[in-house]
């Protein structure tokens, strides 16, 4: 297993990178951010993390997409991964893409393979944010979710795409809550593809103190001159910089997709994942370290409301606008 050590710049968090190749074809509220969940890997200290961010060509099949689940959750175990992070629909595939609906889907099969998974992070000490389809109840549709899933087994929460395309509500219900943890004191959040469109989705996420968002997308299947992937990467770029986070940001690697990022708090891109072809990258963050962040003084200030920096003065000048 080949890793590549990437020297580092920065504000709060990456002090190394390892690259993991896969050459395998298949073989909450303001209340959620009292809640903590730590991991229990003593190698690390207090505010670091490290973190796989995971992708492979999400299919139709929930069978051949647990396969590559469970191998990359063994890959990113070995590189030394505390949390890793799949796509959006992992799991399942995306109902309107690789399928036209959710009707006559196997709830069983997927419930078979979700219990799998839930075994493997147990037995491997790992936390997983698992893209899958949530089952409601009657004839209410189900939600597109990310499942956060413990090292010990358990599901400890669940976010549910707030914001669905009008294709999206075809097939599934919004959802209406934010999910905030911790992991060795690093403060994450959860966000799916379209919530990227509203950054008042980030903004509030940066109120309730997060500092890594995991943003899973399904923008495979891409049509020639698509403007996804070239608006995606540069809008997840600018929320990581105007709100002092690392944002994992990856991607089914069906074809024609754009490439999984790691983004540092300045907006910058520490790494990539090659286009089109199933990988994983597993980078060491620490949000002691310190990045470039020109908004710092004003952040909070500006998100409360306060919408100048300095002091305001009472002035007529300053107040007859047509003049000069």
């Amino acid at each position: 297993m080949k890793k590549q050590w990437v020297p580092l710049i920065g504000l709060a968090t990456l002090l190394l990178t390892c690259h993991v190749a896969n050459s395998g074809e298949l073989s909450t509220d303001e209340a959620a951010a009292d809640q903590t969940s730590q991991s229990r890997d003593s190698n690390h200290s207090a505010g670091r993390l490290q973190l796989a961010t995971c992708q492979f060509p999400v299919s139709r099949s929930v069978s051949d997409n647990a396969r590559w689940i469970r191998k990359q959750i063994h890959e990113a175990k070995a590189s030394g991964a505390d949390l890793i992070h799949f796509p959006e629909c992992a799991l399942t595939g995306y109902a309107g893409v690789d399928y036209k609906s959710l009707e006559g889907f196997d709830w069983d099969q997927l419930h078979k393979e979700t219990t799998s998974i839930l075994n493997l992070a147990k037995e491997l000490r790992v936390w997983v944010v698992l893209g899958s389809s949530h089952r409601l109840t009657g004839t209410h549709k189900p939600h597109n979710s990310l499942y956060l899933i413990g090292p010990d087994g358990h599901i400890h929460d669940r976010y549910d795409k707030r914001f669905c395309t009008g294709g999206d509500l075809k097939h599934y219900s919004p959802g209406d809550h934010f999910v905030v943890f911790d992991v060795n004191g690093v403060r994450c959040g959860l966000l799916i593809c379209y919530d990227i469109r509203f950054p008042e989705l980030y903004r509030q996420y940066c109120k309730l103190g997060v500092r890594l968002m995991l943003h899973s997308f399904y923008n495979a299947r891409q049509k020639p001159g698509a403007i996804h992937p070239r608006i995606m990467p540069p809008t997840a770029q600018a929320y990581a910089a105007a709100n002092n986070m690392f944002v994992s940001l990856n991607n089914s690697s069906a074809p024609h997709s754009w490439p999984s990022r790691f983004i540092t708090p300045d907006g910058l891109i520490q790494e990539s994942l090659p286009l089109d072809k199933p990988d994983v990258m597993v980078n060491l963050v620490d949000i002691n370290k310190k990045y470039y962040d020109a908004s710092a003084p004003y952040r909070l200030d500006a998100i409360n409301g306060k919408l100048n920096s300095g002091r305001l003065v009472d002035d007529p000048r300053s107040k007859a606008r047509t003049s000069y």
